[in-house]
């Protein structure tokens, strides 16, 4: 299977292969880990000069990574060990992107 990727950081390679968003949530399917993301930036202003929340009127994307790299991503993003991940703005490529 062809895994998704995800970074907690913003990526310094190839920087314009990625999309940014927001985790909605992280669950677990078929043996994978599954992370669903709104893209949009939550720090970006918004067209009414506000910061936007994350939705930019786009459908949510589900990456398939590997349990390893959600402990790896997870550990990286700015929230404590006891903390939800949700919320959390997170750099992405679906497989093949």
């Amino acid at each position: 299977m062809n895994h998704d990727r995800v970074h907690a950081r913003e990526p310094s390679h190839h920087v314009d292969r990625w999309s940014v968003g927001v985790v909605e949530s992280i669950g677990e399917r078929d043996g994978h880990c599954v992370v669903t993301v709104r893209p949009g930036d939550p720090g970006e202003p918004d067209e009414a000069g506000g910061e936007s929340e994350g939705s930019d009127g786009s459908e949510s994307v589900e990456l398939t990574i590997t349990f390893a790299v959600r402990d790896l991503f997870v550990g990286r993003l700015p929230i404590d060990d006891d903390e939800s991940p949700v919320g959390e703005r997170v750099w992405y490529r679906k497989r093949g992107g």
